[in-house]
């Protein structure tokens, strides 16, 4: 991977996630949208900012997504500190446990949030709602670009 300023890493099942990530991408214009399987700790090292974008399942941050967390924490721990980050949780509730989750490790990165949670509910509650592909509303999906855009642009003017 190339040196980039904000690195995009996302996961999805259904399809929410990943369309979210890739607004947020469009809107940045110059970033890079890595899947969090494909996640090394030298991707996060030469980012310049994190958007994490990810799906909140049975209360709490996707398997992959936490595995990234899992494989990349100690690797770039006392080596990324001070970077922004934001988030994107996409749920079938509230989302709130994954990003209580998710915030807790970027504390124990010391990276630093610059922008409010953005949790987008999709009100996936019967079995068959929750494994169906989401559609994500035009409104959520422009304030993905929006986060995407305020973000690179931060970067880019070094605002962080």
């Amino acid at each position: 991977m190339e040196e980039c300023k904000l690195l995009v890493i996302w996961h999805s099942r259904t399809g929410g996630s990943h369309a979210l990530a890739e607004a947020a991408v469009a809107g940045a214009k110059d970033a890079s949208l890595v899947a969090a399987d494909d996640v090394t700790p030298d991707c996060l090292l030469k980012a310049g900012g994190y958007l994490f974008v990810g799906p909140e399942n049975l209360a709490a941050l996707s398997g992959a997504m936490k595995e990234m967390f899992d494989r990349c924490y100690y690797p770039c721990l006392g080596r990324i500190e001070g970077r922004p980050y934001a988030t994107i949780i996409c749920a079938g509730s509230d989302g709130e446990n994954a990003q209580r989750q998710l915030d807790r490790i970027a504390t124990g990165w010391r990276l630093r949030r610059v922008a409010d949670p953005v949790i987008v509910n999709t009100a996936a509650q019967t079995p068959e709602a929750i494994l169906a592909p989401k559609t994500i509303p035009a409104d959520r999906l422009a304030e993905a670009r929006g986060l995407g855009a305020a973000l690179a642009e931060g970067l880019a003017a070094g605002i962080f």
